[in-house]
């Protein structure tokens, strides 16, 4: 892991010239790179844990837009719990990844929607599901479809946007589904990923979050997966790659990126596997490496 000051402006003594002109977007004459591919994850990212939006993150994003960067959100979020975050940054053009990597979205503005999905990937959640029953005493579960997510039983209010419809549990594996989400209002993180050891998940990718959260996607279909795609779209050098993220779902796209960025925040796995730390998101440090860019 490198870490770095997350203000990025430092002047560059000749000595580390070289070194430093290895990093996409970092240090003097950052503004000679071509335009950078600028991958964003939302929550403790860009929105702070209560859902707001501080006033320096929501205009380094702007900036960076205006300056002909590429900004890409990337999230774990369900396209309808995204769409609020693209009116709020005023993004209408270029590209979406949502619900960790099984949704591309293409913004254009001149659709009524405001975008069409590019991509979807889904899988057969059953064998997932086998294995999660019964796990967990108080847990539920959802799988995402797309008209919205069947669910066990009801998630608390702001836990799980759009369309919930509670099904037994044989419906729960009747389609395919782009994702399945497993949660515990008892269990901690370090539970969950004791529980993925031990029930042995295989021929899925799985994320656990900071709370007892674990999102369950198809084999092969990450952030990363999903970003490489739109990459070669936007016909973007792997070299102007840039990701920012906080948690373990990011991990792929902080390795895949050419310069990536953990939060202040975030857990020392996910810490280690970027290029450098910057500020906690109280701090708007995704800000900070958004500055280091223009």
């Amino acid at each position: 892991m490198r870490v770095t000051p997350s203000d990025d402006t430092t002047p560059v003594i000749p000595e580390a010239a070289a070194a430093n002109s290895a990093r996409p977007g970092a240090g003097a004459g950052s503004h000679e790179w071509p335009p950078l591919m600028v991958c964003l994850d939302i929550d403790g990212t860009l929105l702070q844990y209560d859902g707001t939006m501080h006033d320096a993150t929501r205009d380094a994003v702007r900036d960076t837009v205006a300056a002909g960067h590429h900004v890409v959100l990337s999230t774990g979020r369900a396209v309808v719990a995204t769409t609020p975050i693209l009116r709020m940054l005023d993004l209408d053009r270029g590209y979406v990844v949502c619900s960790n990597g099984a949704i591309t979205l293409r913004l254009d503005s001149s659709l009524d929607a405001g975008y069409e999905i590019v991509d979807r990937v889904t899988f057969d959640p059953a064998p997932a599901l086998s294995m999660l029953r019964g796990q967990w005493e108080d847990a539920v579960i959802a799988v995402e479809g797309p008209d919205g997510f069947k669910v066990t039983a009801p998630f608390p209010d702001g836990e799980l946007d759009g369309e919930q419809t509670v099904v037994e549990w044989e419906e729960l594996m009747s389609e395919p589904v782009t994702r399945v989400t497993f949660r515990s209002p008892s269990g901690t993180s370090e539970d969950f990923l004791e529980l993925a050891d031990r029930i042995g998940l295989h021929h899925v990718n799985y994320a656990v979050g900071y709370t007892a959260w674990m999102d369950i996607n198809p084999e092969g279909v990450s952030k990363a997966s999903a970003l490489e795609l739109v990459r070669r779209k936007l016909e973007i050098e792997p070299s102007n790659t840039v990701a920012v993220g906080d948690q373990r779902n990011d991990l792929e796209m902080l390795e895949w990126a050419a310069r990536g960025v953990a939060m202040g925040q975030a857990p020392d796995e996910v810490k280690e596997a970027a290029d450098e730390v910057t500020a906690s998101i109280e701090d708007d440090g995704a800000a900070d490496v958004l500055r280091s860019l223009l």
